[in-house]
């Protein structure tokens, strides 16, 4: 018992460290860029590289998403143009949903037939986000970082006051969710029993899923975030059934709108590829520290880091300064 107390604490501590010593880092790169620091070409890649490492442990111990953590953290604190940054972004969260997607559709817990109605929607609405974003920042690259901080901090407000239900109760199925075939069974490896599910409240899933597309693309979001609130408490589907279909979905969703970017200019490699790197490589870090770590702390120090990065996008937006 003893050693077992023990090893849970080392890892709890590590993970804390991790998230610590990433402060020096971002201090070192706003300090670097607010003075107009030269350095090789190799510079800015390595620091992104260690950057999204500590990033990847946090999101796994948070809960949430790599992209809603990269996109307003690097365009604050790094010398990038927020178009780099929504690129680069959408790929980091792309690069993990193609990485989970496989495992969660062979175990049956992410849904075809929930997936694919809502993932046309997104998708679609994420093309029109990710134009209106590159067009907002032609004309003005303040007006995105306002709706960046915006968003951020509804982001925050939304992850501190859901809370998700493991089975909600859908005593009906309606018409559109029955024609469309959304139900289905997993088997619960934790209970041992087989689940039957079924949603409802499809129309309104449906009318949220064009809001969260449109925001996934204009800002390069992974829209975890929002996704699983949607599928879960509003659609009635399990949360299992929900987180797993929600990571597939961004395959779909991130894919379309980073098409947009790709074809714009705006997805450079030598940010793009230590990002995804740095961030892979601290999620499998991440999800052993979870196995024997209680991250209730942790998320809610990135609910803090959330809330003070969609202050630092609006500060920049409005030139305000408060915050450096």
């Amino acid at each position: 018992m003893f050693t077992s107390l023990k090893k849970h604490l080392w890892w709890s501590l590590a993970g804390l460290s991790l998230v610590l010593c990433s402060t020096p880092v971002l201090a070192a790169a706003e300090t670097a860029a607010t003075t107009g620091a030269t350095h090789p070409w190799w510079f800015w890649p390595l620091i992104l590289l260690f950057f999204c490492f500590v990033l990847g442990v946090v999101a796994v111990l948070a809960g949430v998403g790599g992209g809603v953590l990269y996109v307003p953290l690097v365009s604050g604190f790094f010398p990038f143009h927020i178009d780099f940054v929504r690129g680069a972004g959408l790929m980091v969260a792309l690069a993990g949903a193609l990485a989970a997607g496989p495992g969660l559709l062979r175990r049956n817990l992410a849904d075809l037939r929930l997936a694919l109605p809502v993932a046309l929607i997104a998708s679609t609405f994420a093309i029109a986000g990710a134009m209106l974003g590159l067009y907002l920042s032609r004309l003005n690259p303040d007006y995105v970082q306002i709706a960046l901080g915006a968003t951020i901090i509804f982001i925050a407000i939304l992850l501190t006051v859901s809370k998700n239900s493991e089975r909600p109760v859908v005593t009906k199925q309606d018409a559109l969710g029955l024609a469309l075939g959304m139900s289905g069974m997993y088997h619960d490896d934790s209970s041992g029993e087989d689940v039957t599910w079924k949603t409802h409240r499809t129309w309104m899933g449906f009318v949220m899923f064009m809001v969260i597309g449109i925001v996934a693309g204009m800002f390069g979001l992974g829209a975890g975030w929002a996704n699983v609130p949607v599928l879960n408490l509003l659609m009635g589907a399990p949360l299992k059934v929900s987180v797993a279909t929600s990571k597939f979905l961004l395959s779909i969703t991130d894919t379309s709108a980073a098409w947009i970017y790709l074809n714009k200019g705006c997805v450079i490699p030598l940010m793009a590829i230590p990002s995804i790197i740095g961030l892979m490589l601290g999620s499998f870090v991440g999800v052993r520290i979870l196995a024997v770590a209680k991250p209730k702390f942790i998320r809610y120090m990135v609910i803090g880091v959330l809330f003070f990065a969609g202050l630092k996008a609006l500060d920049k937006g409005l030139n305000i300064g408060l915050l450096g």
